[in-house]
């Protein structure tokens, strides 16, 4: 049965995320568009790719209307790759999986212990070098558990071991830090607004820090976890005698192990931790497209206990509904039940998986089979 339709409804807002493996944001608004607009041709549609701070974010903000800027910058691996930033106005969008993200390691390929941020604090350079005075700096989908030391090398820091050699890439060179020096840091920093979006709030160690939690899934074993979580914590008790008590409070702070503890290396720069879908929408200038609105539809690839916890599309629906508008959201898969979707603000989902059951056929044909889910929803709540 479909659900009662918005009354009067004429103009849907697409605020979407990425489908992780088959779908950019801007590809998902596309494909609604396309199928709300085989029901109702002449139905006013706005789209507004959105993400949280992870990898897809830059592309959101080009799509909103920064201008896209590319730099040669190093890859985790040292290696030259280019890499985009945002910027519009004084504004830039810095999203580190450009640099440093698990996307950029060839495929198969892991480097738990050695995978640098150095490119990551070359685009935040880059930034400052364009002008910004605020940077939103998206951290997630990293392919590195370093604290953010390389990072913050790039940017004038230097760490050396006890024979004043800088110690080698990574977290597992952090072991053999002797001395840490932040007094070369780019003098640009301090006047700049600094925000870390990130979707997770972390510690830097510990069970719940970087390395515990995220280092599995970039390809650390077990001794690997063990090793860089002791070399996280040096890298923190090395700086606290260097920079003071504040980099002890700074380690146990929510958001310092984002990112594979890049969030430390931010916080250690001034950095101010926000939710990066909340920050997010304020930078795309969500709120003025959500007052436009009459219905909202939201999603990403898996809708399930991850999405209630910062993801893309909670944040859209919180919003939404604090504007006492109604949301509805597309997915690939849902695993979460129609009570948790009712507490997130989401009145239903639309999963490909209920038009198309072969999970493999939905990630292989998922653009296709989304413009149906879009058309179900024009039936639903738009006829």
């Amino acid at each position: 049965m479909a659900d009662a339709a918005v009354n009067g409804a004429h103009r849907v807002l697409i605020a979407a995320d990425k489908f992780k493996g088959s779908l950019t944001a801007v590809q998902v608004a596309e494909r609604v568009t396309a199928g709300l607009r085989r029901v109702l041709p002449d139905l006013e549609v706005e789209a507004m790719p959105v993400a949280d701070g992870g990898d897809g974010t830059v592309d959101a903000a080009v799509a909103a209307g920064f201008e896209r800027r590319e730099v040669p910058v190093a890859g985790p691996l040292g290696h030259e790759v280019t890499a985009a930033f945002a910027l519009r106005g004084d504004t830039a969008v810095v999203e580190m999986a450009e640099a440093s993200g698990l996307q950029r390691l060839p495929a198969g390929v892991f480097a738990p212990l050695t995978a640098s941020t150095y490119g990551s604090g070359e685009l935040l350079r880059a930034a400052l070098d364009a002008g910004a005075r605020t940077i939103v700096f998206g951290v997630g989908g990293s392919a590195t558990t370093d604290g953010g030391a390389g990072m913050l090398t790039a940017l004038g820091a230097r760490f050396l071991d006890a024979d004043g050699e800088p110690v080698g890439p990574g977290g597992g060179g952090l072991g053999d830090l002797a001395t840490a020096d932040l007094s070369g840091l780019d003098p640009r920093l301090s006047a700049v607004d600094l925000v870390l979006a990130s979707d997770v709030d972390n510690p830097l160690t510990g069970p719940k820090g970087a390395p515990a939690v995220y280092g599995p899934q970039k390809g650390a074993s077990p001794d690997d976890v063990e090793t860089l979580d002791a070399a996280l914590a040096h890298f923190a008790k090395i700086l606290e005698e260097s920079a003071g008590p504040e980099a002890a409070e700074h380690a146990a702070a929510p958001g310092a192990g984002a990112a594979g503890g890049i969030g430390y290396g931010a916080l250690l720069l001034g950095a101010r931790f926000r939710p990066g879908i909340e920050v997010m929408l304020d930078v795309l200038g969500f709120a003025p497209a959500l007052d436009r609105a009459d219905l909202v539809i939201t999603g990403e690839g898996s809708l399930d206990e991850q999405t209630l916890h910062g993801k893309a599309p909670a944040g859209v629906a919180a919003a939404a509904r604090a504007a006492g508008k109604e949301v509805v959201a597309v997915c690939g898969r849902l695993a979460l039940a129609p009570e948790a979707l009712g507490r997130a603000g989401i009145r239903r989902a639309y999963p490909l998986t209920e038009i198309e059951p072969d999970v493999a056929k939905c990630i292989a044909d998922a653009g296709p089979i989304l413009e149906r889910s879009a058309e179900r929803i024009a039936r639903d709540f738009l006829s």
